[in-house]
């Protein structure tokens, strides 16, 4: 999917939320999708960067963050600069225009509506398969994950789960419900990559 960099050619940079969650596998993942991760946990720490990943965690605690942080703000002007986004798992609620159960303020970025915690509590994580376009099985780990309801005309589902889309893209902004780096298939971080370019 990502295309290969010609000799001498630097990694893209990309910057990795580091406010709370499991951020440290994204940047595992982006390294081995060929990507240069840089935690970002202020403004500043966005210059350079191509694309961002919003990694999974808990949505309430990461809004109040991303206030105190400045990069509630920062975030929306980095997209509209041309800066691709990833939101996983929580980060998915957060780029989510409306969110339900219960309603909650978001960054509005993606035109979908998003249900908090759809598949139940921690106990109910699963991991399932999907597919992603011609190539082997997408592996697919859920926890406390959140359901796209509703996806604006706009928006292009990727992939499935059943009846409801788990990854989505509209424009340079991509969401997945689930946690891409839990497993070692790249693709969706090679797929932001791709925005990026």
């Amino acid at each position: 999917m990502a295309r290969r960099r010609s000799a001498g050619r630097r990694a893209p940079r990309v910057g990795v939320l580091a406010l709370q969650g499991d951020f440290e596998a994204h940047a595992r993942a982006l390294r081995a999708a060929g990507a240069d991760p840089v935690e970002v946990r202020v403004p500043g720490e966005l210059g350079g960067c191509g694309a961002l990943v919003l990694p999974g965690g808990e949505s309430t605690t990461l809004l109040l963050l991303l206030d105190s942080s400045g990069l509630r703000k920062a975030i929306p002007a980095f997209h509209r600069r041309g800066g691709a986004i990833l939101g996983t798992c929580a980060g998915a609620i957060l780029l989510a225009k409306r969110v339900t159960h219960p309603e909650q303020p978001s960054l509005g970025l993606l035109d979908a509506t998003v249900e908090r915690n759809h598949y139940g509590r921690q106990v109910d994580s699963f991991e399932a398969e999907t597919t992603l376009g011609v190539g082997p099985p997408l592996p697919l780990v859920f926890i406390r994950a959140p359901a796209f309801t509703r996806v604006g005309p706009g928006v292009e589902v990727l992939a499935s789960h059943g009846a409801l889309p788990v990854l989505v893209r509209e424009g340079r902004i991509l969401a997945a419900t689930f946690h891409p780096e839990m497993t070692p298939d790249t693709r969706i971080h090679r797929l932001l990559l791709e925005s990026a370019l």
